[in-house]
């Protein structure tokens, strides 16, 4: 197979992106207005919630608790992790609130938070894997490998090796390039937003997810066995 027989099978956003404006039939007015629509509520039930308005902080955890929650399970790619990130994000969104101001879109502030706590929870995991490492005996097999011999591990399907060869690509991936990746691709964040949350040029954000999609391309390409120029 070769990289270009696997444009049927690679997810949409390995591959290269185009401008991505709105759907034929929703003028692009529209959707910015709905977007902006949506951020001012948001931000109509922060002012609230910065005065104490339980009810208000109640329906923003209910607008935004999916994003959250799916951002940090794909950077962590653990469930209970991700839950446990998210009302942390919610509890500093509660604990912020009486010094909150509109400086920026909502979800940016949120997704600055959300950015923040992620990365402190993936360099805590890097520092325990180190020190677990340390203390691993050599003589222990390593828990790493999968055991091919096992029952019925030749009847894994392609597509279900390829999803695990790009989810464990995605985590490898350097942290402001895979939360970029997960910002603009589930979260569907426009390129000015992610510039805010990683506080970096829009050229910059651009080039960091072009090299992300490479790196992606060519975790498969190996793991597919294949040569990748």
């Amino acid at each position: 197979m070769t990289l270009a027989s696997m444009a049927d099978t690679l997810p949409a956003y390995l591959m290269p992106e185009p401008e991505r404006n709105a759907p034929p039939h929703v003028p692009q007015a529209a959707a910015d207005g709905v977007e902006e629509s949506s951020d001012q509520e948001s931000v109509r039930l922060m002012l609230r919630v910065k005065e104490g308005d339980v009810k208000a902080f109640e329906r923003l955890v209910e607008l935004h608790q999916s994003a959250v929650i799916g951002t940090c399970a794909r950077m962590l790619n653990n469930v209970d992790d991700a839950h446990d990130i998210a009302q942390q994000v919610f509890i500093r969104v509660w604990r912020s609130a009486p010094r909150y101001e509109v400086t920026a879109k909502f979800t940016t502030w949120l997704f600055t938070i959300t950015r923040n706590l992620v990365f402190n929870e993936t360099r805590r995991r890097s520092r325990r894997k180190e020190v677990s490492m340390e203390q691993e005996n050599e003589d222990d097999p390593p828990k790493y490998f999968t055991d091919h011999s096992t029952p019925g591990a030749d009847h894994i399907t392609q597509q279900t090796e390829l999803e695990q060869a790009l989810d464990k690509a995605i985590g490898a991936l350097p942290e402001k390039q895979r939360i970029a990746v997960v910002m603009r691709r589930h979260q569907d964040l426009p390129y000015e937003d992610i510039c805010a949350v990683l506080k970096m040029s829009l050229p910059a954000v651009k080039s960091l997810l072009f090299r992300a999609r490479t790196e992606l391309r060519k975790h498969l390409a190996a793991h597919l066995g294949e040569d990748i120029e």
